[in-house]
């Protein structure tokens, strides 16, 4: 009888790497990304609800020059291969678990992408410091297996973040936690920090 692989998730701090594909077996990924609104303090809080915010994630497809060739986020929920799917828009960050998910099937990324950058962006200008337990992860669709989750939670007056990136290396996949704080409500805004984490 063969053993099962235990798998067991890697709680990644800034600038780190974790290989994705040791094995060999991986062929879809999931990007996960979740927050709660922070809660009015004091008495202030007892009387209101929090505020809800609307944070979107997005990843931008890139070759080995460097150049976009495609994007999937909340108005375009697909590249234009399939490779890469979008679950659609969460506005909120209400409920348990992931608010929103960009599924990679890494079998089926074209060959002339060598890098897939995902990032976060708060669609409706609030900054991460009206954020709580916001994080990001990368899951093993097959098994739905957690392999390494991002804290993105931290204070300070920056409206996104360049959260990730997934990139060949060798014959597999790589991903590296970026957390390059940023400024703007797409990730069309975001380019300049996209491009300087490749």
């Amino acid at each position: 009888m063969r053993a099962e692989r235990s798998v067991v998730a890697i709680s990644l701090q800034k600038g780190q790497r974790v290989s994705l594909s040791s094995d060999g077996g991986l062929r879809q990924i999931v990007m996960g990304l979740g927050w709660d609104m922070k809660k009015p303090s004091g008495l202030m809080g007892f009387f209101s609800a929090p505020k809800s915010i609307d944070l979107d994630a997005s990843c931008v497809l890139f070759d080995d020059k460097k150049e976009a060739l495609d994007a999937v986020w909340f108005r375009q929920l697909q590249s234009r291969d399939g490779s890469v799917r979008h679950t659609g828009d969460n506005r909120t960050g209400a409920g348990d678990g992931d608010d929103e998910q960009i599924i990679v099937n890494l079998a089926a990324v074209p060959a002339n992408i060598k890098c897939i950058v995902f990032v976060v962006n708060s669609f409706t200008g609030e900054n991460f410091s009206q954020i709580e337990n916001a994080f990001c992860r990368i899951v093993d669709a097959s098994t739905n297996a957690e392999l390494a989750r991002y804290n993105l939670s931290c204070n300070g007056p920056h409206t996104a973040m360049v959260m990730g990136k997934v990139y060949r290396h060798e014959a597999g996949w790589k991903f590296h936690a970026v957390g390059e704080a940023a400024m703007g409500r797409t990730f069309v805004d975001l380019a300049p920090a996209m491009i300087a984490c490749l």
